[in-house]
């Protein structure tokens, strides 16, 4: 078993589980290391280009951990939505709902 799901079902991806929570620790890691990089950088202080690498590669992790996740939700939430679009067409058009 590994330590991050990347295989999603839709019942599955609504709950809270350990990768969200991974998510949350890695995600103000990730934008605090960016944006002291980015500063540093600008001065050009050699440590500023460190933490932008480790700000980018926290950005990364991130993305691996919780994308696949956020993407079947997103997938599930479109069908959902055009389901509706369809079922709100039949009624303003005044056909018979199933």
């Amino acid at each position: 078993m590994s330590l991050i799901k990347r295989k999603w079902t839709a019942k599955e991806a609504e709950e809270w589980t350990k990768e969200d929570l991974i998510a949350c620790i890695i995600s103000p890691l990730a934008y605090i290391t960016l944006m002291l990089g980015v500063v540093f950088s600008f001065l050009l202080l050699w440590y500023g280009f460190v933490i932008l690498l480790a700000g980018i590669a926290l950005t990364l992790l991130l993305y691996f951990v919780i994308n696949p996740k956020l993407s079947k939700i997103s997938t599930e939430y479109e069908k959902k939505q055009k389901e509706y679009l369809e079922n709100l067409e039949k009624i303003v058009k005044w056909e018979d709902m199933k």
